[in-house]
């Protein structure tokens, strides 16, 4: 594990330390999440855009899947990430 430290200003302002923003690939104008979990807060980039995963997952070896399993598996998704993995 890797520990990485930023200071927070008096107004509450903190900055990324260079490894962090190189690690998440944060360029000037990208979203943070903070993320509480378990007593821990986990900053995640929200740099990418539904249209940058076009084509990603395509796998010519798989049958299609319906709507209604797509729409299963993303609430399967939301569940875990509400709830977290126990």
């Amino acid at each position: 594990m890797t520990v990485f430290y930023g200071t927070m200003t008096s107004k509450g302002q903190t900055t990324v330390p260079a490894e962090v923003r190189e690690i998440l690939k944060l360029k000037p104008g990208d979203k943070i999440r903070y993320v509480h979990r378990n007593g821990e807060i986990i900053l995640k980039a929200k740099n990418k855009r539904a249209i940058d995963l076009a084509g990603k997952f395509h796998d010519p070896n798989r049958a299609p899947i319906t709507i209604e399993e797509m729409d299963e598996a993303i609430g399967d998704a939301i569940v875990e990430h509400v709830l977290g993995s126990k």
